[in-house]
Parts: structure tokens; sequence; C-alpha cells
């Protein structure tokens, strides 16, 4: 009786596929709780912690937690105040560099807050608010 070899690069099997670990790059509030959690857990009970600090890092997890709430509120007013700039220029007379360096200028005849950066639509092309260089207005 013949017995078929096994090809091992083209069987994967369950317990040899691994699946790759991304490292956490931020530091939040769940991260910082089981680190004291397991800084509790594993104390030494002839020599418990301090209170003060403990006390020390909740309050060092409360600054950070609103740490995180202040940067979250910069960027949300950042970008109302790209909306609202991006809005202004509607009418007016614009000027960018194209994808080739030359300028281009034209007016501005609508906007568009589909993505993160608003898009001025100049001539028939959307162009990234942060791409206009220059501002004119047009006489009426």
């Amino acid at each position: 009786m013949t017995v078929a070899p096994v090809d091992t690069a083209t069987n994967a099997s369950l317990y040899t596929t691994q699946t790759a670990r991304v490292p956490k790059q931020t530091m939040d509030s769940a991260v910082f709780m089981q680190l004291l959690v397991t800084q509790l857990r594993n104390q030494d009970p002839s020599s418990p912690m301090d209170t003060n600090q403990m006390i020390s890092q909740t309050t060092q997890l409360a600054m950070m937690e609103k740490m995180t709430e202040l940067s979250t509120t910069s960027t949300e007013d950042f970008s109302l105040q790209m909306r609202i700039a991006a809005a202004g220029i509607v009418g007016k007379q614009v000027s960018y560099l194209d994808k080739d360096g030359k300028p281009v200028s034209g007016t501005a005849t609508s906007v568009s807050f589909a993505g993160p950066v608003p898009k001025v639509t100049v001539g028939g092309v959307d162009v990234a608010l942060d791409l206009i260089s220059g501002i004119t207005t047009t006489n009426p």
C-alpha cells in the first residue's frame, strides 16, 4: 500500500497560523487602570501601597482623561474653523497651484465637507482648502 506524502507548505494547520499582534501606541485610561489594578493585586501584604501614592496615581488618571478631552475638543474646533473659512470663500476669486505646480485662479463656486479637509470647487475642480494660496473679493 502506497502512502502519499503530506506537503506541509500548502496544508496550513489551525495551530501553526499566528496572528500578528499590533502593539498599542497610546496609553488610555483603560491601560492606566489595568496597570493600577495589577500593581494593587501584586503588592506585598506586609507593606501595602501608600495611600498618598494611590491618590497621586488616580489624580494622574483624571488629568490624563481631561487632557484627552481637551485634545479632542481642540481638533473639533479646528475642523469647525476650517469649515467656516471654506464657506466664506464661496463667490471669491481664489488661486492655488495645480498638480504640476502651475498657478491657477478662478471663482470658488461651492464647498464640500465630505472629507476631513473641506474641498472648494474652483472652475469645476475640487481643491482642498489647505492648497488655496490666495483669496480676493470679486467686484459685483
